[in-house]
């Protein structure tokens, strides 16, 4: 007598048993719980474009629509959106959730490459891109002030002994900090500017021309070679 043989020889009780089975699991299937917020990860690519000075009327213009038109060229893109601050834009490119991030990733990189002739000639940067997780979104914010430092050596403090302590904790995926190392404050008088028939940004580039941060070069000698450094100031 084999396994099979009962139920071939007894049909209504094989019958009733498979009646059985699928009533439990059809009351199984409707007692599963269901997430009304799945953790689902879409493939998310985010482009950030920095040119300081510029408004964001011109950011939206010169820089932010050069740029979509290209992205939009991309397969298994489902959602462009764009956010033009003062010298800023971040533009979220949202794919298919078939599409895999490298391939995304690559095809992005591609874009941006065609884009550079239509995009401003004195950027100083090329644009940048990163992968991002929607469902990663920051939990904790820390501000630090201080009346004793610079705020430039406070942002040194905060990215270098709490930022790095912070990430190396098990479970942070990512530790941002905000700020600058450096920056420069000019104050200007509308009035003095209006007279000499002179814009902020005309000011902004003498600021730029008279303080270039380039490379110098270096002198290769016969048993030595030196790099030169040079102040820009």
């Amino acid at each position: 007598m084999n396994l099979s043989e009962p139920f071939i020889r007894r049909p209504v009780m094989t019958t009733l048993v498979m009646a059985t089975i699928l009533f439990l699991g059809f009351l199984s299937y409707m007692q599963l719980p269901v997430s009304n917020l799945p953790d689902i990860n879409f493939p998310v690519i985010v482009v950030k474009v920095a040119y300081p000075g510029t408004s964001p009327e011109t950011m939206a213009n010169s820089v932010a629509t050069p740029l979509e038109k290209e992205f939009m060229t991309i397969p298994g893109i489902s959602n462009i959106a764009s956010t033009n601050t003062m010298g800023s834009t971040n533009i979220v490119l949202q794919f298919n959730i078939k599409k895999n991030i490298d391939a995304a990733a690559q095809d992005v990189e591609a874009a941006i490459g065609r884009s550079k002739s239509k995009l401003p000639p004195n950027l100083p940067n090329d644009p940048t891109f990163k992968k991002v997780n929607p469902a990663m979104v920051p939990i904790m914010h820390i501000a630090l002030t201080s009346e004793s430092i610079k705020l430039s050596e406070l942002y040194t403090y905060a990215n270098t002994y709490i930022g790095q302590r912070l990430s190396m904790i098990d479970g942070v995926a990512q530790v941002t900090t905000y700020g600058s190392p450096y920056a420069v404050r000019v104050q200007v008088d509308p009035n003095r500017l209006a007279t000499l028939g002179i814009t902020l940004p005309e000011v902004a580039h003498a600021l730029q021309k008279g303080n270039p941060n380039l490379p110098t070069g270096r002198l290769d000698g016969k048993d030595r070679n030196s790099t030169i450094f040079a102040k820009g100031q």
